[in-house]
């Protein structure tokens, strides 16, 4: 299988699939943190999405994800948590209580 690429300045071709070079071109390469794939918090995991946006690789990249079982992370713009891919991902601890929606016990 040929894999072609273009990149800002040229497009690259091998056998095997996307080359070095192309490579370094993807958002989840351009960012210096690597973790940010793999964040714990939700505003980080939405950062990630928004990088894979415009991603020349996504459709391809989500759906390597999905046949490999990731366990978690960004993949191809979604979340997965425990295999399943997921809209959002709720912050730890117990979520809060809004005022308006809190019944109140009337004894008469």
């Amino acid at each position: 299988m040929t894999c072609r690429v273009r990149t800002t300045n040229h497009t690259v071709s091998n056998g095997l699939g996307i080359v070095r070079a192309a490579r370094r071109e993807l958002p989840c390469r351009v960012d210096d943190n690597p973790d940010l794939w793999f964040a714990e918090t939700p505003a980080d995991l939405e950062r990630a999405k928004e990088l894979c946006g415009g991603c020349p690789i996504r459709s391809r990249c989500l759906n390597a994800a999905i046949d490999r079982a990731e366990p978690w992370g960004v993949w191809g713009g979604e979340i997965f948590d425990q295999g399943v891919v997921i809209a959002r991902k709720r912050p730890r601890g117990r979520p809060r209580k809004n005022p308006e929606q809190q019944k109140t016990l009337v004894c008469a």
